[in-house]
């Protein structure tokens, strides 16, 4: 199994690249944590998708230190990764989406890999649940599953301001329904504004919210790769905003019954530095998993 770390992004509203912000003692990032769980529950390499540009920094900070414990590889996302017979827009600075950055990794990737992002501590929980779908999933002849874990709202927000997440409508263990939305706690109660313009609603804590923390078989690739060109055409008239979302994708596949996706429930806690406010009660809350014992001091030198 290969865990897809997707970096490329810069967080404009924390300041600079958030993916190598230490948050203990030791120097060490998020994304530490993250590589020490998957470590533990049986993944056996890691790919990170970054600007190329980054990559000496990157390798220095962050793949030198745990490529120790587990195989390393690089993927650029670049802008001009596009297919053949198309180039890049005049005006086009964003990168091109989710979808875009884990197409990127497709000639690295041959495995059942599971995605996340590189600033966001997911539990270790969230990690074994979909170890275990990874491991023993079975694709029908035509139709691919999928699988994503499954949070609490009450498990993923900030004391600083909203935060986005995919609120998820579940039948019979599978995803039916997923509406990107800015969620924030205003006077006790959870309220959802849709990213589409849709109207302002209620959620509860119990909610269940994607966090992009999906898993995948490598057949995923050839539906983004396929679909990549006619994306680029559908969106002539706003190409320089225009995003290539993999939860938008997956629900494409979804729709035309090529794909199910599995909702794997866990009791994981969300950790992130949305806003430059979030470190502090990220540090502690790290500290008091290091000082419970589910990590070791140092993370790396007890590994």
């Amino acid at each position: 199994m290969t865990l897809v770390i997707m970096a490329a992004g810069m967080g404009s509203r924390f300041g600079g690249l958030k993916q190598i912000e230490p948050i203990d003692e030791n120097g060490n990032f998020i994304i530490d944590y993250s590589i020490y769980d998957v470590i533990k529950v049986g993944f056996t390499k890691v790919v990170f998708i970054i600007k190329k540009e980054n990559y000496e920094i990157f390798r220095e900070t962050v793949g030198k230190r745990v490529e120790k414990y587990i195989n390393v590889e690089y993927a650029f996302q670049e802008l001009d990764k596009l297919p053949s017979g198309y180039s890049v827009p005049v005006g086009r600075v964003k990168p091109w989406g989710t979808g875009h950055a884990i197409l990127c990794s497709k000639d690295l990737v041959k495995e059942n890999f599971a995605i996340i992002n590189s600033d966001d501590f997911y539990g270790r929980d969230a990690f074994r649940v979909i170890a275990e779908f990874l491991k023993n999933v079975k694709n029908d002849e035509g139709v691919q599953t999928y699988a994503m874990a499954g949070y609490m709202v009450k498990n993923t927000l900030t004391e600083n301001g909203s935060v986005k997440r995919g609120i998820c409508s579940v039948k019979d263990g599978y995803l039916t329904k997923l509406i990107e939305s800015k969620i924030e706690r205003v006077d006790g109660v959870l309220e959802a504004l849709p990213l589409d313009g849709g109207d302002k609603y209620i959620v509860s804590d119990d909610d269940t919210v994607s966090m992009n923390m999906f898993g995948f078989t490598p057949q995923i690739f050839d539906y983004l790769e396929k679909r990549f060109p006619e994306f680029l055409d559908e969106h002539k008239d706003n190409i320089n905003e225009c995003e290539y979302l993999i939860p938008t994708l997956v629900f494409e596949e979804i729709e035309k019954g090529l794909a199910r996706v599995k909702v794997l429930k866990t009791d994981a806690v969300w950790q992130g530095i949305t806003y430059r406010e979030d470190k502090d009660k990220v540090v502690s809350e790290i500290k008091a998993l290091v000082d419970k014992g589910e990590y070791p001091q140092g993370v790396w030198e007890k590994a």
